[in-house]
C-alpha cells in the first residue's frame, strides 16, 4: 500500500495501528491530510470514528494553533482511551499555517499529565507527535 505515510518513510506499523485496532478522530476538518487518513483506515481495516460508547486503543487528534491549548485537545482526547491507548497528535509542519511551537506541545503534554514518545514526518503538510499515559498509570 502505498500512502502519504510511506512516501515520507513511515507506516502505519510505525504508528502502531494495525487490522482491528479501533480508533477515534477528533479535530477533523477541511485542511486534514485525506491521503493519511485514508492510509489509516486502509490499515486497521475499518473506519476512523468520531464519537464511541466504547474505549479506543487510539486517538488521531488534529490540532492547529488556532484551536486552542493543546493540553485541553490532549484531555479531550483522554475522554474514550483506553488505559494502554496511545493518542497521536497531529500537528502542522513548521511554516504551514496553524503550526505549533514545539515547546508548547511539549507544555501541552505535561499539563494534561501525559508523556511525549516520539515525533515522525506523517505528511507533507503534517507531523505526528505519539502522546501516551506516563508508565505508572498504564495497565
Amino acid at each position: 500500500m502505498k500512502s502519504t505515510a510511506t512516501r515520507q518513510g513511515g507506516d502505519q506499523q510505525h504508528l502502531g495501528l494495525t487490522e482491528g485496532t479501533m480508533v477515534q478522530e477528533l479535530g477533523w476538518d477541511s485542511d486534514v491530510d485525506e491521503e493519511l487518513r485514508t492510509a489509516v483506515m486502509d490499515a486497521i481495516d475499518g473506519d476512523l470514528v468520531e464519537e464511541t460508547n466504547e474505549a479506543v486503543d487510539a486517538v488521531l487528534l488534529w490540532w492547529r494553533q488556532e484551536d486552542g491549548d493543546v493540553a485541553d485537545g490532549l484531555v479531550d482526547g483522554l475522554t474514550d482511551l483506553s488505559d494502554a491507548g496511545f493518542i497521536w497528535l497531529l500537528t502542522p509542519k513548521v511554516g504551514r499555517d496553524g503550526h505549533i511551537d514545539p515547546a508548547d506541545v511539549a507544555e501541552g503534554v505535561v499539563t494534561a499529565g501525559m508523556a511525549l514518545t516520539s515525533t515522525v514526518n506523517m505528511s507533507t503538510g503534517w507531523q505526528a507527535t505519539k502522546v501516551v499515559r506516563p508508565k505508572a498509570s498504564r495497565k
